[in-house]
């Protein structure tokens, strides 16, 4: 047979292919050609064809036919062949291969050979792709190597021995008493490999990090040795000498720091050193200070250093390179809380970043704009970011808004300036916000019982100018239908009161009913609010005749409205006044005190029974319900009212006896969540067909115990769902008790059960949140 043609002979002609057919063509030719070599058991151009079919791998061919080939290569004498015949099996094998278990003796054999480079390839192959069985049949020849004065093995068995604690970690005591000598080494390859070895022995053993804590006085010497040494061609880049040995040590220290004050105290100096001394004008002496800054921020480093590390990202903050600016947002941002003024002293800077053109600066910049808002700076923070919320693209509108809402909540210097904010948020960004702002905007309003003519005017002004912003039009028609007597009286004393009429009021109603920007919700809130004008304004005929015309609507929710609507006036006139009064003021519960959260399709409303009024379960079942679908929006789906149960744990019963003579039937119970020691169970009760009473309960597996916990669910809309206070807000350590919660769904379609739940709690003093989809419901529980 012809010689077959050489490698860069292959890559000219592969590359003159004009089309990938062609190139295919090439390559099928090649390989039968190379197959017909392997069949006849060429020795002679082995070598050759091997390395052309680790190039066709390279382009994303398959080459599998070539790993006996690769074994042979390494078995023979020659370097040339095994240098190709390592790589073929780095390349083409990984530990799933039974192929790999031949290649064991092989190894050993070159780890013992006379030639350094043949130890060397056998080095970087097993701890390239070594299986467990290799590593551990090969250990100690790898710990031998670690012992030899070779610098140029030391460092190759020093990375394999990386590779071999990863796959057996319980070989790690071998390696310790060779790992101890290497960082006495001089050669910077053999210092930088020994570091990594260390490294990975303490993130994978408490007990090798407590032996090396007492290395971190010759780490710091090696450091200062780095940092003082003159010029070196060797170790040079960008003037700085060897940056990614000082890289290594400083994360090395910053494991070694953590949690220890006698290490952290050994390296304070040294941190400060290398922070001030440090070249920043190339990127390499920024990558040498982010991760100082990142090691001052993890170990117990003095104030004084932590203010010098968040000045470093200050500077950084003003770099040009947009990868840079990332690196010191995100790294502020985690810093915020514990250093919350040393950050503050950066905020203008922080600000200015919100007009960067990259979207993921402007995303950092605002989160940590907002994770900056306190008491003291509300208002000019405030007036930055609904700034940034006017022009910013969609994608962050929803976020900001959230953040502006969140913050004006905790923050607010007084009640108007309160709801103006919200006001400005939903007049600029109305159709992104979340759907509790609604709700959560009414009651805030409510609860501002002197701003009431006050916001009733300016909403009323915000609606005559749009109505495009759902959210803003729903408010609106909600504060006009309550407070619309305060409107056309004109007794708003914070601004010159307008001059409307009552008819001028309606029309505006009515134009949202008509409206095509108008959304179903949004047309409830509208009808609802002229029901309610029936006893505050005197056009009472008009609204009748409004309310009317939707009992024929082909909205089956606004019919039903209207229908309802329609019987009050007919039917239980006498009722309506005091049915359609004002809302009392909605008191928040205290956070200490047990809490009942109502949650329907998601959305979470804190449900308080009101102490001036009877509970409207104390009323009869028919009465209750009628209650319900009056005062009701078209947004609202009713829920079976309950008090809050005195002993949680009887919960479901109690609530069951409500719904009258009940056939419980046994549903098997699930896991529903099981991580980091947490584990939720859910058990279930059949109320009626329509009805299942979930009663979840929490466990803690930990060893500490799970504060300030917090269950929250979410399911279709096509379910509705409540959701009763827990038993406790502390899931005990060790299985030493539980907490209980009682869930009730209402599934009248009998679909499948699919919910979203949402955990949040805090463990070992940091704060844990995870949200989880629990979709494998028993078929008992919702057939």
């Amino acid at each position: 047979m012809p010689a077959p043609i050489r490698l860069r002979e292959l890559i000219r002609t592969i590359r003159t292919a004009r089309t990938q057919a062609e190139e295919r063509e090439m390559i099928q030719k090649e390989c039968a050609a190379i197959r017909s070599s392997f069949r006849e058991e060429d020795n002679t151009y082995r070598c050759r064809n091997v390395a052309k079919l680790l190039y066709m791998h390279m382009l994303g061919y398959p080459a599998h036919f070539g790993q006996l080939e690769c074994l042979k290569l390494i078995a023979s004498q020659k370097f040339t062949d095994k240098r190709i015949g390592y790589l073929g099996a780095m390349l083409l094998l990984d530990e799933r291969q039974d192929v790999h278990l031949l290649m064991t003796n092989c190894i050993k054999n070159d780890l013992n050979h006379s030639t350094q480079y043949v130890q060397g390839l056998a080095l970087c192959t097993l701890g390239c792709m070594g299986s467990s069985e290799m590593c551990r049949d090969l250990a100690g020849e790898v710990e031998k190597l670690l012992k030899t004065s070779n610098s140029y093995l030391r460092k190759k068995a020093a990375l394999c021995a990386v590779h071999v604690i990863r796959k057996v970690p319980e070989l790690m005591e071998m390696f310790l008493p060779a790992t101890k000598n290497l960082l006495s080494e001089k050669n910077h390859g053999v210092l930088h490999t020994s570091v990594v070895l260390l490294t990975e022995m303490c993130e994978r053993s408490p007990d090798m990090l407590l032996h090396f804590r007492k290395l971190v006085p010759q780490l710091v010497r090696i450091l200062k040795n780095l940092i003082m040494s003159g010029y070196s061609p060797e170790h040079d880049v960008s003037g700085i000498s060897d940056p990614f040995l000082q890289v290594r040590i400083l994360r090395l220290l910053r494991i070694l720091g953590r949690s220890d004050d006698d290490s952290s105290e050994a390296m304070n100096d040294i941190l400060a050193q290398v922070a001030t001394n440090t070249e920043t004008s190339k990127n390499v002496g920024n990558a040498i200070l982010y991760e100082t800054v990142l090691t001052i921020m993890d170990i117990k480093s003095e104030s004084g250093l932590r203010v010098l590390a968040i000045n470093i990202l200050g500077r950084f903050l003003l770099n040009n390179d947009k990868n840079i600016r990332y690196v010191a947002l995100t790294s502020l941002l985690k810093t915020v809380q514990t250093d919350h003024n040393a950050v503050q002293r950066h905020r203008s800077t922080i600000v200015d970043c919100l007009k960067d053109l990259d979207v993921s600066i402007k995303r950092r910049a605002m989160e940590l704009s907002f994770a900056l808002v306190n008491g003291n700076n509300i208002r000019g923070m405030m007036k930055e970011l609904l700034y940034f919320l006017d022009s910013c693209d969609p994608e962050f509108k929803a976020d900001c808004a959230s953040g502006v809402f969140l913050a004006a909540e905790k923050y607010a210097p007084s009640k108007r300036w309160h709801i103006d904010t919200i006001m400005r948020v939903l007049t600029t960004a109305g159709s992104y916000v979340r759907d509790d702002s609604v709700p959560n905007l009414i009651q805030l309003i409510t609860n501002s019982v002197e701003m009431h003519a006050y916001t009733v005017q300016r909403l009323y002004k915000a609606l005559l100018d749009d109505i495009s912003q759902q959210p803003l039009v729903q408010v609106s028609s909600w504060c006009i239908g309550e407070y619309g007597d305060l409107l056309v009286s004109g007794q708003c004393e914070e601004e010159e009161p307008i001059q409307v009429t009552e008819d001028e009021v309606l029309d505006v109603l009515e134009g949202l009913l008509v409206s095509n920007l108008s959304t179903p919700v949004t047309r409830g809130y509208s009808l609802t609010a002229i029901m309610k004008l029936s006893t505050r304004f005197s056009s009472v005929n008009r609204i009748k005749k409004v309310v009317s015309i939707y009992g024929s609507s082909i909205d089956v929710e606004l019919q039903q409205r209207a229908v309802e609507y329609n019987a009050l006036f007919k039917k239980y006139d006498h009722m309506r006044p005091a049915l359609l009064e004002r809302m009392p003021i909605m008191e928040k519960t205290a956070s200490n005190g047990p809490t009942e959260i109502v949650q329907t399709n998601g959305e979470t409303e804190p449900s308080v029974p009101d102490t001036k009024h009877p509970p409207l379960v104390t009323q009869p079942a028919n009465q209750a319900n009628d209650l319900l679908d009056l005062l009701g929006g078209n947004d609202v789906v009713p829920v079976i009212q309950t008090t809050l149960p005195t002993k949680p744990a009887s919960a479901g019963g109690e609530l069951l006896d409500l719904l009258g003579d009940l056939s419980l039937s046994a549903i098997p119970p699930m896991t529903a969540y099981s991580k980091n020691g947490l584990k939720i169970e859910f058990t279930f009760e059949r109320a009626n067909p329509n009805i299942a009473v979930i009663t979840i309960h929490a466990t803690n597996t930990t060893e500490a115990d799970m504060t300030e916990f917090v269950f929250q669910a979410a399911v279709p809309k096509t379910f509705q769902l409540q959701l009763l206070s827990p038993s406790s807000n502390i899931v005990p350590a060790l299985n030493q008790g539980s907490v209980t919660q009682v869930i009730r769904v209402l599934n009248p379609q009998k679909q499948q059960l699919r919910m979203r739940v949402k955990l949040t709690y805090t463990h070992k003093g940091s704060p844990v949140q995870d949200l989880a989809e629990v979709n494998n419901f028993p078929p008992q529980s919702w057939q």
